[in-house]
């Protein structure tokens, strides 16, 4: 491991010197990369230079503990190297999390796709909570929710609607709520007062960039049409909305949220570029880990993952048995509990299996 962090630290050093050099700043693109890489590396860096230092501080308490006669100054030195063994330990854990092998993925935006499932406009009303709900936790974390499509159900809810979220890291932290929501409540028309259970899925997908996917334009079907719903008088006038089939795989997206045609399109081919891509990794982690089930779920999309109770006001996530009285402020976008002890029983999981291919 020190070899790795020592490693780590010489890359980190050569960045910034290369991030100074005036042919780098001059290259906009380039530089943009290089400090990306940095960054990446700046929590695991200084974590390692704590620890080094905590470890420093170790060593002189152990010295002045030999050498000290006093009973009160020895009790103090013997205070402090608990306090100094307890941080070194902490740091010790979190260095080896921050090596274990990271999804490549990680630093990406995402598209989130919400469908109503079974339950009809029961469904569709929970599906517009879960996009509110992740909307808001984007506000929160300060990161920026961009609505690529909707469609609305009779009721006010929402049949499928595709947000893209940008910001740091986007995809691993939401990268679990992949799956099926489960919701369990009295709908408003249930005149028996019996509790009724609907679900919505939700797809999280690792944003594509131009070089991940190429797309042939000769592959490509596109459709204009008028976009429905909001939109003032230009909707109902002008075909602004564009459906973009890619014909080999059959995968159709579509995008009416913005006014222009063209604005429309470029939004409708990132949604593209980004399902064809879902699809590939999708298609290789299956051929790589067919056997491999983790503690945070299979990210097979019809797996129940979780569920909102309304009459006892919680939210369970079966993979982690994680139950939440606080229901309310979870749609209120306050998920950063559920979504951390995810990640941290990814990590744990991870660790545990380092531990046993090690031994």
């Amino acid at each position: 491991m020190i070899d790795k962090l020592r490693e780590l630290e010489r890359s980190y050093n050569e960045l910034g010197e290369l991030l100074a050099d005036p042919a780098v700043l001059a290259d906009q693109g380039r530089f943009t990369n290089l400090a990306r890489a940095r960054a990446n590396l700046t929590e695991t860096v200084e974590a390692f230079a704590e620890w080094q230092d905590v470890e420093g501080q170790l060593a002189q308490t152990a010295t002045m503990l030999r050498n000290e006669t006093d009973a009160d100054m020895r009790e103090m030195i013997q205070t402090e190297q608990v306090e100094l063994q307890q941080r070194y330990n902490s740091l010790e854990k979190q260095l080896t999390i921050l090596l274990l092998p990271k999804d490549p993925n990680d630093d990406r935006n995402i598209m989130l796709e919400v469908r109503a499932g079974a339950g009809g406009s029961e469904a569709a009303l929970f599906a517009g909570e879960l996009v509110r709900m992740y909307q808001r936790y984007a506000d929160r974390v300060g990161w920026k929710a961009s609505l690529l499509s909707m469609s609305e159900s009779e009721l006010g809810g929402v049949k499928e609607a595709i947000v893209s979220i940008t910001g740091d890291a986007v995809f691993s932290r939401l990268k679990f709520e992949s799956g099926v929501h489960r919701v369990q409540r009295v709908p408003l028309t249930e005149a028996q007062g019996r509790i009724h259970t609907s679900t919505a899925t939700v797809a999280v997908m690792p944003e594509a960039e131009d070089v991940d996917i190429e797309i042939r334009s000769v592959d490509l079907q596109v459709d204009t049409f008028r976009a429905g719903g909001a939109g003032g008088q230009n909707v109902n006038k002008v075909e602004t909305a564009v459906r973009i089939t890619h014909k080999p795989s059959g995968v159709v997206v579509a995008c009416q949220e913005e006014r222009s045609q063209l604005q429309n399109k470029m939004k409708a081919m990132i949604m593209l570029r980004t399902k064809l891509f879902d699809a590939a990794i999708a298609e290789q982690s299956s051929s790589i880990s067919a056997d491999r089930k983790s503690q945070v779920g299979t990210g097979d999309r019809s797996e129940r993952i979780r569920t909102y109770n309304f009459p006892e006001g919680r939210v369970t996530d079966h993979r982690i048995k994680l139950t939440l009285h606080k229901l309310n402020e979870i749609l209120g976008g306050d998920i950063d509990e559920v979504v951390s002890a995810l990640v941290q029983a990814d990590q744990q999981e991870k660790l545990a299996a380092l531990t046993a291919h090690s031994i």
